[in-house]
């Protein structure tokens, strides 16, 4: 029998899958391998008719590596072209990409194939895609898993829970706040906490984070200033309230 409400009305039992997904092959994560601190979001639904389909993406990080993505990914097929929406030297720029369909390899569409429903707002950084999936009782994860890899593709089996199971921090984590973050961002605030940077009484400086670290201090901050703003947003999503 299925999980009940508190009514004891039937509810249906399906599961929370997260997955990381080397896209192997693909524009989008030779650019990500090439600059692993750009972080790039789908941002819009797939647009267009025949073999050309467009949507937007959001890309975060260092601004001359926001540049250099956006030029290593427009160079790789499928993408017919990838044009600016927001002026290059910010720390966020907005980009319209347009996609030759017959030749792209779409996680979406192989996953739409199995009848398998996902989180859109696909979020890619370090090489690899983040994708949250929810399954039925019955759906095989090991047959999603190994079509996924049959394309040449390499799949991480992040977490999996009932859907009972999820609490508001697995929620918040698969909403994207810390999944968004660079490795190097990951790395500075988990410094940053252990160290006391956050505690009341505030027992480490960014000093002692950039020590920690090997790098210097305005470094640390940017990294640290850059998560803390990708967190906060999300909380702010996360909670109903405006960024």
């Amino acid at each position: 029998m299925g999980a009940e409400r508190g009514d004891h009305s039937p509810v249906r039992p399906m599961r929370e899958v997260a997955l990381k997904i080397k896209h192997v092959g693909q524009p989008e994560t030779a650019a990500s391998e090439q600059y692993p601190d750009v972080t790039m979001r789908s941002v819009s639904s797939m647009t267009g008719r025949g073999n050309e389909r467009k949507r937007i993406v959001e890309l975060t990080g260092e601004p001359d590596d926001v540049r250099g993505f956006v030029e290593t990914f427009a160079a790789g097929e499928p993408v017919v072209s990838a044009e600016p929406l927001t002026p290059f030297g910010e720390p966020t720029v907005f980009v319209a990409v347009t996609v030759n369909v017959p030749e792209w390899d779409s996680i979406a569409e192989l996953l739409a194939g199995q009848g398998v429903h996902y989180r859109t707002g696909t979020v890619i950084t370090g090489g690899y895609e983040r994708w949250t999936l929810y399954l039925d009782a019955d759906d095989d994860l090991s047959a999603v898993i190994d079509e996924i890899e049959a394309r040449g593709n390499e799949v991480e089996l992040v977490r999996q829970l009932e859907m009972h199971e999820v609490t508001p921090t697995t929620r918040f984590e698969s909403a994207g706040a810390l999944h968004d973050l660079t490795p190097r961002q990951r790395e500075a605030l988990g410094v940053a906490i252990r160290a006391g940077y956050y505690g009341h009484e505030k027992t480490a400086g960014v000093e002692d984070v950039a020590e920690e670290l090997g790098i210097g201090t305005t470094t640390a901050w940017e990294h640290l200033a850059r998560a803390e703003g990708k967190v906060m947003n999300d909380l702010a999503d996360f909670l109903g309230g405006d960024t």
